[in-house]
């Protein structure tokens, strides 16, 4: 029990410790992105102040550590379960800090889908406004209206975005630069298509309702066949989670039921670590190799 415990406040000091280091090296990096840019990108910068960056994701300090801890608890148990050593264990749990930076990308790009489907429903709602004849400022509260009804939550993404447009499009300022501060930070290729192609049609008289109709039309099948080869694709990764599973839960299994059996794989002299090394490698890397498969884009 005392192991346990010791093992359990281990894991949260490492923890704390990386995410204060994690912390310090993002704030020093900013502070020289910082020193480096130029005065108008500073001031451009200042405008989209406390806007998200889709490209990026910080954790808080609760989502951290339980990220932390769940996934340090884990790989633990794994290494234990292989290696039958505690301080070999505790090691193991140093690699929860690179799982919490993996895990960042999968935040990253559920964020950026979860965007693009509020974009193709915000496109289809200023396309009937445009062609109800009203203008291109107008049309975009009354999208906000709209999305109010679709989404209540009022930290809904594209509602904060549309919002932060319509305050700037207020005090002035030409609707193509809130667009692209938008379409910069967003990251996506759907929404940067249609800021240069709105922001052309702008300039030139090009017909506006036309290529929204357009553009939402085309950001709709996108999700559609995204959203079909996710169902198509779900089965087989559950599969191939199970598959990766399986060895770690036969090594479980047999050093439960027979222990004598699987002694020689924990005795160095028998060179057993070397041999359950080298399987929990070819496991990791099977489990990565079906993901790096599995993860098709559109």
């Amino acid at each position: 029990m005392e192991i346990i415990i010791i093992a359990i406040a281990v894991v949260l000091i490492l923890g704390i410790i990386f995410f204060i280091q994690d912390r310090k090296q993002k704030k020093q990096l900013t502070d020289e992105e910082r020193e480096d840019q130029p005065v108008k990108q500073q001031e451009e910068s200042q405008k989209g102040k406390g806007l998200l960056d889709y490209s990026t994701y910080t954790y808080s300090i609760q989502e951290y550590v339980l990220t932390f801890v769940m996934s340090g608890s884990l790989l633990a148990l794994i290494s234990y379960v292989f290696y039958r050593n505690i301080i070999l264990s505790i090691l193991f749990v140093s690699f929860a800090f690179f799982y919490t930076k993996l895990r960042k990308k999968t935040l990253i790009l559920k964020r950026k889908q979860e965007l693009s489907k509020q974009f193709q429903q915000a496109l289809y709602s200023l396309s009937s406004s445009l062609s109800a004849g009203r203008s291109i400022e107008n049309a975009l509260i009354e999208v906000v209206n709209d999305l109010n009804l679709l989404y209540p939550d009022p930290d809904t993404l594209i509602i904060k975005e549309l919002g932060y447009i319509n305050k700037r499009v207020a005090n002035r300022e030409p609707i193509e630069r809130p667009l692209q501060d938008f379409a910069d930070r967003a990251d996506l290729e759907d929404i940067r298509n249609f800021t240069d192609v709105f922001t052309t049609c702008k300039r030139t008289g090009g017909d506006l309702v036309e290529v929204i109709r357009r553009t939402s039309h085309m950001i709709g099948d996108k999700v559609e066949i995204d959203q079909e080869i996710s169902v198509m694709i779900a089965q087989k990764k559950f599969e191939s989670t199970a598959i990766s599973l399986a060895p770690i839960f036969m090594v479980a299994f047999l050093s439960y039921s027979s222990p004598d059996y699987v002694a020689p794989l924990y005795s160095w002299a028998d060179l057993g670590p070397i041999v359950m090394t080298i399987c929990l490698g070819i496991t990791f890397f099977s489990f990565w190799i079906s993901r790096k498969i599995m993860n098709i884009k559109v």
